[in-house]
Parts: C-alpha cells; sequence; structure tokens
C-alpha cells in the first residue's frame, strides 16, 4: 500500500502547471567513513586540488554556453571552486595527516556554518558551495559528476536541490518543470526557472519520497505537487497552459477596461536581458539592476565598461523607457572592493546609496558612465538610487545625478521613513520606485531571506499596504510618477490594487506580464480602487487578500489560478 501523502505544499514560482513523470538527480558520491591516510600526501594533494581546478573549469565551460542569468550564477559557482582559502584549508589539512576527502569535507562543513551563520547572500550560497564539494569528491574518485540524468522523456526533475550546473545543463526539451525541498522563492533554482520559463515549486516538503516514474501534477500557481493527478486535474493543467500560451501571445500596453493607463516594465540585470526584450511585449524596463556588473568583480569596473554595458541596454530598448538603478551593494549582497566586512547588522548597515558615505566616487562613476552612455545611443534614462531614507539622501543624489547630466532622477523607497515622507522627496526628484520586497523587510523587522518567516514579509500585510498608500497618495498629490517594481508587481490581484491606489507603473519579472496585463484589462478604475479600499480595511495580511480577491472577476481567477 503506498502511504506517501497525495498533495506536497511548497512555494510556487509563476503561475505555470504541468504534469508528467518524475526524474530524480543523481545523489552526491558518498566518502568512505574508513578513508585512510595516504602513503603518500604530497601525491594525494595534488589529486584534490587538481579535482578543484578541473570542477571550475568545466563551470566556466558551462557559462560561456548559457544565458546571462545563468552564466552569471555558474561564473559565481566557478569562482568559488577557485577559491584559495578553500585550497590551502584543504591542502594544510592533509598536509596535517588528514584523509583528503574527510579533509575536503571539514573544510567546506566549516564554510558552509560561516555562511549560514552570516545569513543573506551568502547563506544562499551554501548549496553551491556542497555543490562544488560533491563535484570534486566525484572527480577524486573517477566517478560521474551528480546531478541531472540524461532524460529519455519529458520529466519532472525532482532533487532535494539542484545547484546552479544543475540547473543550467537541463535539457528544456525534456524539462517540463522543477520541484526541490529545500531553496527559497529568491535562490538560484526559482531565479532561473523563472527565466526559463518553467513551472516550479520550492520548499516542498516531502518530494524525497517521489522515485522515477511516479506521476505527477505541478501546479506553481498554488505552490502543489500531486501525486498520480486523475484526469480531471490534468485536463485542468491542459487548460491552463492553453490560456497562459494564449496571453503571452498579447501585446497591449497596460490598462484598466475603462482606458486608465499603467505601464507595464520589465526588470532586468544585464545587456543581454535587455537585448532580449527586444520583441517582448513590455512598455521598457522598469528596474535595471547595475549591481550584477558589480557582483564577484576584484575591483570596480571602470567607466568605460560600465558604459559599454549600460549604452547595449539603451540601444536595446530604443524609445522605450528604461530605468536604471545605481549600485545596490552590501548586506545580502557584498563586494569585494568596498563592502566593510563584519558590520553586526548589514541589512541596517552601509548599503545601497548609504555607499556614498565612504565611496562617492564609485557612485560618481557609475553616474558618469550613464550619462555617457545615453549621450552616445540618443537614450534618455531614468536614474533612481537605492536605499534612501532621508530628504536629504534624495537631495544629495538628485545634486549629483543631474550634475553628471542626468535628465530624469528618482530614488527608491523600500523604508518606511522614505514612505512616510514620500511627499517631501519628491519635491527633490522626479519620481520614486517601490521596492515593496525591501520595504516589507524593514516594515516587519524580517530578514527576506530567511525562509520561515515568509509570511512576515507578505506584501499583503496591513502596515506594508498603508505604507504602499501613503507613497502613492504623495505621488497624486505632486503629480509625480509612482512606480512599484518589487515581486508584489508581478501578483495580478495585488497589480489591480496599486493601480487603484495611483500607482503609475509596475514592473516585474517579463513572464509575469501577460497575467497582470489580462487582470487590468477585465477591471475598470473604479473597481481597482474598492479592491484598495476592502483590502486596506482588513486586520490581517491574508483577509486583505480575501477582501481583494472577492471582488477579481471570476473569469480571471479561473484563468489564473487566483484562488
Amino acid at each position: 500500500m503506498d502511504t506517501r501523502q497525495a498533495v506536497l505544499q511548497g512555494v510556487g514560482v509563476g503561475r505555470g502547471a504541468v504534469w508528467g513523470p518524475v526524474a530524480t538527480v543523481r545523489p552526491a558520491p558518498a566518502v568512505p567513513a574508513d578513508e585512510p591516510v595516504p602513503a603518500d600526501p604530497a601525491t594525494a594533494k595534488e589529486k584534490v586540488l587538481a579535482a578543484f581546478t578541473d570542477v571550475a573549469a568545466g563551470l566556466r565551460a558551462q557559462a560561456r554556453g548559457a544565458s546571462a542569468t545563468v552564466a552569471d550564477v555558474l561564473t559565481a559557482t566557478a569562482q568559488m571552486a577557485d577559491d584559495p582559502a578553500l585550497r590551502a584549508q584543504t591542502s594544510q589539512r592533509i598536509d596535517e595527516g588528514e584523509p583528503p576527502l574527510h579533509a575536503l569535507l571539514a573544510v567546506v562543513d566549516s564554510f558552509a556554518t560561516m555562511f549560514t551563520a552570516a545569513g543573506g547572500y551568502l547563506a544562499e550560497r551554501v548549496t553551491d558551495l556542497n555543490s562544488v564539494r560533491d563535484r570534486v569528491v566525484a572527480r577524486y574518485q573517477g566517478l560521474p559528476e551528480p546531478g541531472v540524468p540524461p532524460l529519455e522523456r519529458p520529466s519532472v526533475m525532482v532533487a532535494p536541490d539542484l545547484s546552479p550546473a544543475d540547473t543550467a545543463a537541463l535539457d528544456l526539451d525534456k524539462v517540463l518543470g522543477i520541484v526541490i525541498e529545500q531553496g527559497g522563492p529568491t535562490g538560484h533554482t526559482a531565479i532561473i526557472a523563472g527565466q526559463l520559463g518553467l513551472p516550479c515549486v520550492v520548499r516542498a516538503t516531502g518530494v524525497s519520497s517521489l522515485v522515477d516514474g511516479d506521476v505527477v501534477a505541478v501546479d506553481a500557481a498554488h505552490g502543489t505537487v500531486t501525486l498520480d493527478p486523475d484526469d480531471a486535474m490534468k485536463a485542468a493543467v491542459a487548460t491552463r497552459r492553453a490560456g497562459l500560451a494564449t496571453l503571452a501571445d498579447a501585446r497591449d500596453d497596460g490598462a484598466t477596461a475603462d482606458g486608465h493607463r499603467i505601464a507595464l516594465l520589465a526588470n532586468i540585470g544585464t545587456a543581454e536581458d535587455a537585448e532580449r526584450l527586444t520583441d517582448a511585449a513590455v512598455e521598457g524596463v522598469g528596474l535595471f539592476r547595475t549591481e550584477v556588473l558589480f557582483l564577484g568583480a576584484a575591483t570596480a569596473p571602470t567607466e568605460d565598461d560600465q558604459a559599454r554595458v549600460y549604452a547595449r541596454a539603451l540601444a536595446a530598448l530604443g524609445d522605450r523607457k528604461v530605468v536604471l538603478r545605481t549600485l545596490d551593494a552590501g548586506a545580502d549582497k557584498p563586494l569585494a572592493f568596498v563592502t566593510r566586512a563584519r558590520e553586526e547588522n548589514p541589512a541596517l548597515g552601509v548599503r545601497g546609496f548609504r555607499l556614498v558615505r565612504h565611496a562617492e566616487p564609485l557612485i560618481r562613476t557609475q553616474l558618469a558612465a550613464i550619462a555617457r552612455a545615453a549621450k552616445e545611443t540618443g537614450g534618455r534614462p531614468w536614474v533612481m538610487a537605492p536605499m534612501v531614507a532621508t530628504v536629504e539622501e534624495a537631495r544629495q543624489f538628485a545634486a549629483m545625478a543631474r550634475e553628471a547630466g542626468i535628465g530624469t532622477v528618482g530614488v527608491m523607497v523600500e523604508v518606511p521613513a522614505a514612505a512616510l515622507c514620500a511627499k517631501d522627496i519628491l519635491a527633490e526628484v522626479d519620481f520614486v520606485s517601490l521596492g515593496t520586497n525591501d520595504l516589507a523587510q524593514y516594515t516587519m523587522a524580517t530578514d527576506r531571506l530567511v525562509g520561515s518567516l515568509v509570511d512576515l514579509l507578505d506584501a499583503w500585510q496591513p502596515a506594508v499596504l498603508d505604507l504602499v498608500a501613503a507613497t502613492a497618495a504623495a505621488g497624486v498629490a505632486t503629480g509625480k510618477p509612482v512606480g512599484v517594481c518589487g515581486e508584489s508587481a508581478s501578483d495580478p490581484v495585488m497589480a489591480l490594487l496599486l493601480t487603484g491606489l495611483g500607482i503609475t507603473s509596475l514592473s516585474m519579472s517579463p513572464s509575469a506580464v501577460p497575467a497582470v496585463r489580462l487582470a487590468l484589462s477585465h477591471h475598470d478604475l473604479a473597481t481597482c480602487q474598492a479592491i484598495g479600499e476592502a483590502a486596506r480595511d482588513a486586520p490581517t495580511a491574508g483577509a486583505a487578500r480575501a477582501a481583494a480577491l472577492a471582488l477579481v472577476d471570476p473569469q480571471v481567477r479561473e484563468v489564473l489560478a487566483l484562488g
């Protein structure tokens, strides 16, 4: 008798659905408990170091053939395999008489403990570190590297977690979806799955009970994995897939049913991302995360290097709107050449625009590069600073940007202080953009990367909604644009609420735009305003979303599986 759970619950990424047979990844190679101390430690050490080198080279080779986002992740993992400290400590333990693989495991465990304790970005890299460990162990033993097996038929990939290399190596013609037991909605697997357009469920507890050949239905909209789906569920999946495929063909600008315009924009991280939007049905870019150019670099990119990247993005988007966010480093995105070590509370430390306090030339060089790219391409970029909390900071950034020659200047609203002072801040700048992920983090005093606290980070939390509403009201009062470029913009129900509050643009993953476009087109502005009022009257996040959802057109609820 099969006692496994029929439905596994996790966190969905996207709105897609799929059903098919399970294919599990190859497990990590075992290290013998009685591994002997080598008779020739020097030769064993050379063999381990050669395995590190081979793993790094293999990852870089994969990166060269991958898309931008995937390549960035693979390159970062290759750098981990090249890490001098990792190699040196392993070598030292072998010299001191430990068996080679046990020495490697001990060193990796110590790094993993340190990363986990640091939290944030480093904690999310533990999976990558373990992936490097397992590949080095396999190379040392002359075994195939662990990971995705060759697929003989279209399948749902199931694993405790997938390394960047595993995810990048997926044969998209034969991968229907991804289910993992670990990770999180901001982890590398979720990011890459979103880029690849694959239905994905992360943090699916109990997924390790699935075996090759099991048939499952994966519903990203509801975050569920159903074992042995019946014919009705398979038919519902097919209907959802057909509906979403039809939506993807729509190209209308964003507007409510009665013609109230709200721009639908894309979030990107690289010039390659911008070039992929050439034929996409988006009205521009609402968030260009320029820090991707800086992360992993040993030194700051030069003005020339930056100008070339920004010019490529501006040229690719032509007359469409492009909003560049200046360097957002620190906290969970440390930079080797500027981030201060050992900040006790890095999320509350020197991050975002606060870098200007001790690295002003870094900010000025970036602004000069953006202005130069605009001049070379004839583009008219909007530029905004992250992590601004005061009117004085907004005034300082506006002065620096305008001095550099940038015409349209704004700031991010990510902390409660900026939301509460939005009207005064808007007196200094041309626009503001709400980063709802960080706004929820700082409003609810909750690290956004701690998965067990994800309920507190819900953008439907009443306190967060009130701060969004205060910012939108400031925009209405001053007649200046207020956008949203956080994850909440990609929620079709939240998009209706934001429109009702007075938000003027929504920026999200390009794959999320069709669903938001559909939701807007089925509701007039008055209904959006009623949705906003109903949600803000509710005392809890769950009640707020339920109150909003009750006013959503039934056809939209069904097509987008919003129930």
